[in-house]
C-alpha cells in the first residue's frame, strides 16, 4: 500500500509547479529542441569531427568514425588543493576504461575550477567564493558546447561545485547526467574535540602549533571533510535528487566498493545515452527539487542551500523561495544528527544506516515524491537500498530495517525534532533564514543592544580588548553579494560560542553568509534587501535593541518606522574589497548579483519578490 503524500509537501509542489509554469515552459522548449536523434557527432562537419577525435587513441576514432556507439563528456572538478577532490586525479582513465569495456568511449570535455573554503575562510579570496559558483556553470557550458556528447559524468563535491556544475548541466539538459561522488575521508580527530580547540586558542589558551597540529588530525587524508556542511550536504543531495547511483555518497575513496561504484556509473551514463526521454532537464523538475528540499531539512544540512538549491531550480526553469523551505521545514522531522548539529561525522552517519534509510524513512510518512524519475528509472524506491560487494561483484540490497545508531540516526516515528529547524525570518529588517537543529531552546529568543560592524576581525579584535563580556547581537552588514560577493563568516563562530558559553545572550545578524558548518548561535543570516541594496541593515546603529526571536520567526529592529525612515545609511567602503586577489575581475559578478533569496546569481534573470 502506498503511503499518502503529506499535504504540505504537495501543497508546496504545486506552488512552485504553478508559480514556474511561464519559466518551466520556456526552459524545456529549449531542451527539446537541443535533443537530435543519434549520436550528436553525427550532424557534424568531417573538419570539426576530426578535430574532436584528433588525439583519441586508434581503436576509439574507429569506434566514433562508425557513429553508433555513444560518446561519454566528463566534466571534471579536478585539483589537489582539495582533499575532496585529490581522489578525482586518476578518474578520467578509469572513465575511459570503463567506457570501452561497455563499448562506448569518453573524454575529459573540460576542468573547472574548485577552490576550497576551508584554506580561504576569513581570507581576500572567499569573496570569490560564492561566484565561483556560476564560473563553475559557465566553465561546464563551455567544455558541453563541443556538442559531441551523448552523455555526460560531473565529478564534484564540495561547496560551490557541485551547485555550479549542476546549473551548467541543465543547459545541457537534452542529455543524460550522473554525478559521480568521491567520498568523504576516513574519521580523525572527533568534531567535539576539534571545535574544543578552536575555542581554546580563541582565548588565547592554547598555541598556534596547538591549534594546527588539532586541524590537521581532524583534516588528515584525501575525501571530503566529515563534518556535515555543505560539501556532504551537496551529496545527499545529489543522491536524494537521483543524480548519483543509489548508496554511493559516502564510501570511503580508494575502497574496491568505491572503484566499483566509479565504472557503475559510467555504465550507467552509457546506458542512459541509449534510451529515450532521460536528459537531466526533464529529470529536475518541481517534484525532485521538493525532495531535495526536503533531505536538507531532514539531515539538518547547510544553509548554503537557501541560496544554491533556488539558484540551481532557476537554472531548470523553476522557482524557489524561503517560504517554501520554511513551510517544509514544518512539517520535516529531523532525523539525522551529524556535526555541527551533533557530535558524529558523515561516516558515522553512514554506518548507522546512511542514505538509504533515511530515503526510506521519509517516503514511510510521505514526505517524499516516490514518483519521480532517477538515473535508476521511474521511482526513488529504487534509492532505499545500500551498495555491497557480492564476491567481487557491486550489488544492492535494501538498507538495514534499523538505524545503527540512534544516537546519529532515527526512524521518523523517533526523530530528534518534529520539525526540520529551518526557520524564515522576517521583520523591519528584512527576510532573513536561521537554523536552529543545533541551537538549544534557550538560545533561541535573543533582545540585546546591537553592536555593528563592516568585517568579521572587528569582532576578533574586540574580544581580545575584553570588550565583549556582555549581551548583544552582532550585526555584520555590507558582506552581501553585491557589496564584496558575500564571504562566509566563519571567523565568528568560536567568539560568539565561546561567549554563549559563559552565559551572554548574543545573536548574529548578517546580510552575508555563515559556513554550512556553523550551528550552535542563532544567526539570522542572508538579510534580504542587503545593506548595499536599500536593505534596513544599512540603518542599524550601535545600542539599538534588536530582537531575533527564532520560534516566532521574528527580526526585528525596535526602532519606530519614522526614525528609521529618516535614518541616513552610512556609504559603504567599497574600495577595500574591490582590488587584489582577483577581486578586480569579479566586479561585473558584484555589480549584477540577485537577492540572496533569488540565489545571489548573477547569470540569472530577476524575480519579483513580494516578501520585501
Amino acid at each position: 500500500m502506498t503511503t499518502p503524500k503529506h499535504p504540505t509537501l504537495v501543497a508546496v509542489t504545486a506552488r512552485i509547479e504553478q508559480r514556474s509554469a511561464v519559466s518551466r515552459a520556456a526552459y524545456l522548449k529549449v531542451v527539446t529542441q537541443a535533443k537530435k536523434p543519434g549520436p550528436y557527432r553525427g550532424a557534424m562537419g568531417c573538419a570539426n569531427a576530426a578535430h574532436a577525435y584528433a588525439a583519441m587513441p586508434a581503436n576509439d576514432k574507429l569506434v566514433l568514425r562508425q557513429e553508433r556507439q555513444p560518446n561519454l563528456g566528463v566534466i571534471t572538478a579536478y585539483n589537489d588543493m582539495l582533499s575532496a577532490h585529490q581522489p578525482y586525479e586518476h578518474y578520467p582513465e578509469k572513465i575511459r576504461a570503463a567506457a570501452r569495456q561497455a563499448g562506448a568511449t569518453a573524454q575529459v570535455a573540460g576542468g573547472v575550477p574548485a577552490m576550497c573554503d576551508g584554506v580561504t575562510q576569513g581570507e581576500d579570496g572567499m569573496e570569490l567564493s560564492l561566484f565561483s559558483r556560476d564560473v563553475i556553470a559557465l566553465a561546464t557550458a563551455v567544455g558541453l558546447s563541443h556538442n559531441v556528447f551523448d552523455a555526460a559524468l560531473f565529478l564534484g563535491v564540495c561547496d560551490k561545485i557541485v551547485p555550479g556544475l549542476f546549473m551548467g548541466a541543465l543547459q545541457f539538459g537534452h542529455l543524460p547526467a550522473v554525478f559521480v561522488p568521491a567520498g568523504p575521508m576516513t574519521s580523525g580527530l572527533s568534531n567535539d574535540d576539534k571545535s574544543m580547540v578552536r575555542q581554546q586558542y580563541a582565548q588565547g589558551l592554547v598555541s598556534r602549533e596547538v591549534l594546527l597540529q588539532a586541524e590537521q588530525a581532524a583534516y588528515h587524508s584525501a575525501g571530503t571533510c566529515t563534518f556535515y556542511g555543505t560539501a556532504n550536504s551537496n551529496q545527499m543531495l545529489m543522491e536524494i535528487m537521483g543524480l548519483h547511483l543509489p548508496g554511493s555518497s559516502f564510501v570511503n575513496p580508494g575502497t574496491p566498493l568505491r572503484e566499483a561504484l566509479t565504472s557503475a556509473a559510467v555504465q550507467r551514463a552509457v546506458q542512459l545515452s541509449q534510451l529515450p526521454n532521460t536528459g537531466m532537464g526533464h529529470q529536475i523538475d518541481a517534484k525532485a527539487l521538493v525532495n531535495g528540499i526536503v533531505g536538507l531539512l531532514a539531515t539538518g544540512g547547510s544553509t548554503n542551500h537557501t541560496l544554491h538549491l533556488v539558484a540551481m531550480a532557476r537554472a531548470a526553469g523553476l522557482i524557489v523561495n524561503w517560504d517554501d523551505f520554511c513551510d517544509l521545514s514544518s512539517c520535516v522531522p529531523l532525523l539525522a544528527r551529524v556535526y555541527p548539529n551533533g557530535s558524529a561525522d558523515v561516516n558515522h552517519f553512514q554506518a548507522a544506516g546512511g542514505m538509504g534509510f533515511l530515503i526510506a524513512q521519509l517516503l514511510s510518512v510521505g514526505l517524499l515524491h516516490a514518483d519521480v524519475t532517477t538515473i535508476m528509472g521511474e521511482g526513488l524506491q529504487r534509492y532505499t537500498v545500500e551498495p555491497w560487494l557480492d564476491q567481487g561483484q557491486l550489488a544492492w540490497r535494501e538498507a538495514p530495517g534499523q538505524s545503527g545508531d540512534e544516537d546519529v540516526l532515527r526512524p521518523a516515528n523517533r526523530p530528534f525534532s518534529t520539525d526540520g529547524g529551518l526557520r524564515l525570518l522576517k521583520g523591519n529588517l528584512g527576510r532573513a533564514v536561521v537554523k536552529v537543529s543545533a541551537v538549544k531552546a534557550q538560545h533561541r529568543v535573543v533582545r540585546a543592544p546591537a553592536l555593528v560592524m563592516t568585517d568579521q576581525k572587528q569582532l576578533a579584535e574586540l574580544f581580545k580588548a575584553g570588550q565583549l563580556e556582555r549581551d548583544f547581537v552582532a550585526v555584520v552588514r555590507n558582506q552581501g553579494p553585491q557589496a564584496n560577493g558575500m564571504p562566509e563568516l566563519h571567523k565568528l563562530t568560536p567568539v560568539l560560542g565561546l561567549l554563549q558559553d559563559k552565559g551572554f545572550k548574543v545573536a548574529l545578524v548578517t546580510d552575508g553568509r555563515m559556513s554550512g558548518a556553523s550551528g550552535k548561535v542563532p544567526a539570522a543570516i542572508h538579510v534580504s534587501p542587503e545593506a548595499l541594496n536599500g536593505g534596513a541593515i544599512a540603518k542599524v546603529q550601535d545600542g539599538d535593541m534588536i530582537t531575533l526571536d527564532c520560534d516566532e520567526q521574528i527580526l526585528r529592529l525596535e526602532v519606530s518606522d519614522s526614525e528609521l525612515a529618516s535614518r541616513q545609511a552610512p556609504s559603504p567602503d567599497r574600495l577595500s574589497n574591490q582590488h587584489g586577489s582577483g577581486r578586480d575581475l569579479f566586479a561585473l559578478f558584484r555589480d549584477h548579483a540577485a537577492h540572496a533569496e533569488d540565489g545571489a546569481s548573477p547569470l540569472l534573470p530577476p524575480v519579483h519578490h513580494t516578501g520585501f
